[in-house]
């Protein structure tokens, strides 16, 4: 299949929001991935710095920056990126709101990493439309803003032009999202070598999959029991054969698992299979029914399931993500 026609203008500004109190690890993607020279590529970004407000911008770490480029700029912008806010509470200035507006309706792009969403949903871009941010603001956002539909459980969100992403680090993802719509998926996958990142994780990917980890015990058995587990995933452990490999009762096998690991038995099982599927996944050249018959899933459909419920995505979107076919 050949490669699509990039449908990015020729170098598109890029413009990424500063403020005094800039999350710098958030800024610092925005430059990253747009600013970076890239003379592999014949057509590239143009990106420039504007300033949120006048004065100086302090930014995290001890790092102070200006910028010559003032909110007008944004008029001229095909992509405006808000890396982060200073709080979900912290007020948004107007200018910055009304500056927003005005690009978006004049067809701009508008994206946000992590708490950048709030700066979005102030100047009234999100209402009615479906967005995310970092889980730790996702209660607070919908909270705020009862008009536009919080999901937290993806990286990102794509909404009629305008862009949220999840945590700092989901911020990647949804710029090689762009720059994968903009300039194909070559382009994309060479950046994100670059970069030393998966070539894709998909948007409706789950932000983090909480697994509780065990707290040792001496003497307890539990860990002996879990480590002869994890070694014969494909076989058939039921809560009698745990019981009886830890000399024990059944209830009392429960109970264990309840104050060590905070979960039951068999659900701590199945996320020890989800996690070694995963990473065989995540190794591209061991075939899919391999994978369930040696995590001990039983069959595909299975597999299928609870790999999806637990991850977010199904097996083989799981593998795409991160380029091993």
């Amino acid at each position: 299949m050949s490669e699509p026609a990039p449908r990015a203008a020729k170098h598109p500004l890029v413009c990424a929001i500063a403020y005094d109190g800039l999350c710098t690890f958030e800024f610092g993607i925005a430059v990253e991935l747009f600013a970076l020279p890239r003379p592999e590529f014949e057509n590239w970004y143009r990106f420039a710095t504007v300033k949120a407000e006048p004065g100086p911008i302090r930014a995290l770490g001890g790092i102070t920056l200006d910028a010559d480029d003032n909110l007008d700029l944004l008029q001229e912008a095909s992509l405006i990126i808000v890396p982060g806010w200073r709080g979900a509470d912290a007020p948004v200035p107007e200018p910055l709101c009304a500056a927003l507006r005005a690009a978006y309706n004049n067809g701009a792009r508008v994206a946000s990493i992590c708490s950048g969403v709030f700066v979005l949903a102030a100047a009234g871009l999100l209402s009615g439309k479906r967005a995310t941010t970092h889980w730790r603001y996702t209660d607070k956002l919908a909270d705020l803003y009862p008009d536009l539909t919080v999901d937290p459980d993806v990286l990102f969100v794509e909404n009629d032009r305008v862009f949220t992403s999840a945590g700092s680090a989901a911020g990647l993802d949804l710029g090689l999202h762009i720059i994968r719509q903009d300039y194909g998926a070559q382009v994309a996958a060479s950046v994100a070598r670059r970069l030393v990142l998966p070539a894709q994780r998909d948007g409706g990917q789950r932000q983090f999959v909480p697994r509780p980890e065990p707290k040792a015990r001496v003497g307890s058995g539990l860990a002996a029991l879990q480590d002869q587990i994890r070694a014969s995933l494909n076989e058939d452990w039921s809560i009698e054969r745990m019981a009886s490999t830890a000399a024990t009762s059944g209830r009392t096998l429960a109970r264990r698992f309840h104050e060590e690991a905070g979960t039951t038995p068999l659900t701590w099982l199945k996320g020890e299979r989800i996690s070694r599927a995963a990473e065989l996944l995540e190794n591209g050249s061991i075939p899919l029914p391999d994978v369930w018959e040696s995590c001990g899933f039983g069959s595909a459909e299975t597999f299928r399931r609870e790999f999806r419920k637990t991850m977010g995505v199904p097996p083989v979107r799981y593998r795409e993500r991160l380029g091993a076919l």
